[in-house]
């Protein structure tokens, strides 16, 4: 009888773990992950993506070839709107797609940009 009784305490345990749901699952990154579920702002969303992958070429001087500085809400707000910067991380086009020679952004990422565009630019 002890047995049959840790056997179903167990197998309780084991299933109250589990969920149908990925309303809680997050990737790493935090900060409101789903871009449908949080207002994305520059601040805390935007300037981190820019920070770690646009802005050793895209500086305050900009270089490796690149035209525009994306190192502050009003150039990153800027680009998206006059010089496609949308269009080029979603790009896989050689020469054309952002990083320039380097792997695209995660999808989360490339969301939470145009969840910026559609949210109206929240600084």
């Amino acid at each position: 009888m002890k047995k049959l009784s840790l056997l179903v305490f167990t197998s309780l345990l084991i299933l109250s773990c589990s969920s149908d749901s990925e309303d809680d699952v997050t990737d790493p990154g935090g900060n409101g992950n789903d871009p449908g579920s949080t207002t994305i702002t520059y601040n805390t969303h935007i300037a981190p993506i820019m920070s770690s992958n646009c802005v050793s070429c895209h500086g305050s001087t900009p270089n490796n070839g690149a035209s525009v500085s994306l190192t502050t809400y009003s150039q990153v707000k800027s680009a998206v709107e006059n010089n496609q910067l949308i269009q080029r991380i979603n790009s896989t086009q050689a020469g054309y797609a952002m990083p320039f020679n380097g792997a695209q952004l995660p999808q989360t990422s490339r969301d939470r940009i145009e969840a910026w565009r559609d949210g109206g630019f929240i600084e």
